[in-house]
C-alpha cells in the first residue's frame, strides 16, 4: 500500500493555515488599514465536500481577521484558532478533546512556523511555494498553489484515500 495514502486513510481531522494555504498568500490593505484576501471557491467547496464525509475541519493561523471568521462560518469550518503563536499546543488541546491521535490528524502550512505541527500530524502538507525546509518535512506537495485550489487537492486526497471521493462526486455526475 501506498504511505501516502495509508497515512491519508486515518485522517478524523484536517487542520489548515491561512495565508499561503486557504488564501494565495498576498495581503491586500484598504484605505481603512483593513486587510483583504481572496480565498478560492474550488478550495471552499473541498472543504464542504470532505466535511460531509464526516471529516472534521479547522483552521490554526497566526493572524486574527474578521475575514476570516466569516469565510469559516460559510464554509462550515468546525474549529477556529486565530492569532496562535504555538499552533502545536493549540492542536495538542484540540486532539485531546476530541479523543484523537495526531496519526489522525492532517494539517495543511506553507511555512517554517507550521513546521511544529505539521511534524506533529500523521499527513502533513504544503504548497509548491513552501520553502525547501517545509517541502522536505511534508508528506504531500500539492501540485496546485495555495488560495488556488491546493486546499481541494489535499481535501481529494484525502477523500480518495478513504474511498469516499467517489461517493462525494457521484450527485454531480447524475
Amino acid at each position: 500500500m501506498n504511505p501516502l495514502l495509508t497515512r491519508a486513510r486515518l485522517i478524523r481531522l484536517a487542520a489548515f493555515d491561512v495565508d499561503g494555504v486557504l488564501s494565495d498568500g498576498r495581503l491586500y490593505y484598504g484605505e481603512e488599514g483593513d486587510a483583504l484576501k481572496a480565498f478560492g471557491t474550488l478550495d471552499g467547496h473541498g472543504l464542504k465536500l470532505l466535511a460531509a464525509t464526516g471529516v472534521h475541519l479547522a483552521i490554526i493561523t497566526a493572524r486574527s481577521s474578521r475575514l476570516v471568521e466569516q469565510r469559516a462560518r460559510n464554509l462550515g469550518v468546525e474549529f477556529l484558532f486565530q492569532g496562535v503563536e504555538d499552533k502545536a499546543s493549540v492542536l495538542e488541546k484540540l486532539l485531546g478533546e476530541m479523543g484523537l491521535e495526531g496519526r489522525e490528524a492532517a494539517y495543511m502550512g506553507d511555512d517554517v512556523v507550521d513546521l511544529p505541527v505539521m511534524r506533529r500530524c500523521g499527513l502533513a502538507i504544503t504548497v509548491p511555494e513552501a520553502p525547501a525546509l517545509v517541502k522536505r518535512h511534508a508528506h504531500f506537495v500539492t501540485q496546485a498553489k495555495g488560495g488556488r485550489g491546493a486546499v481541494r487537492e489535499a481535501c481529494e486526497l484525502i477523500m480518495w484515500a478513504q474511498g469516499t471521493l467517489d461517493g462525494a462526486l457521484a450527485p454531480y455526475l447524475r
